[in-house]
């Protein structure tokens, strides 16, 4: 009767390569993991910097829309001079400057940090690479 039971040092062999296999599929999973908690903060900064070029934006307007009606109107009865369009060509060329300094903290706020999370993809990719190119 042929014994089928493989030697000792067989079984030790495939459970190191069984292990080295498991532990290559839970780094795996793990490094997925932390792409998804790198990606959630970068959405996260993204998030709070449009909220910020949107304050922006709505500050700009709101101040355009009450400067341009009444500060004009007040420079031309202090300075009637100068004509009525000149004063609101004026008026607008200053609140549309200051409107976009704010966009323009706003966008540089938003490209501050890489939206992408490099370090961790390219790990990923070297083990998923590692894991399919391993013979089996």
């Amino acid at each position: 009767m042929a014994d089928y039971r493989t030697e000792p040092s067989d079984q030790s062999v495939t459970a190191l390569v069984t292990g080295i296999v498991n532990d290559a599929q839970e780094l795996i999973r793990q490094q997925f993991a932390l792409l998804r908690a790198e990606v959630r903060e970068d959405f996260r900064k993204t998030r709070e910097a449009a909220l910020v070029m949107a304050a922006g934006g709505a500050v700009a307007l709101l101040g355009a829309l009450l400067l341009v009606l009444a500060l004009p109107l007040f420079l031309a009865w202090a300075v009637p001079a100068v004509p009525l369009w000149a004063w609101f060509a004026i008026v607008g060329a200053v609140l549309a400057a200051a409107g976009g300094g704010l966009v323009y903290g706003g966008v540089r706020k938003l490209e501050s940090f890489n939206p992408l999370p490099d370090q961790t993809v390219q790990a990923l990719r070297e083990n998923v690479r590692w894991q399919t190119t391993t013979p089996k």
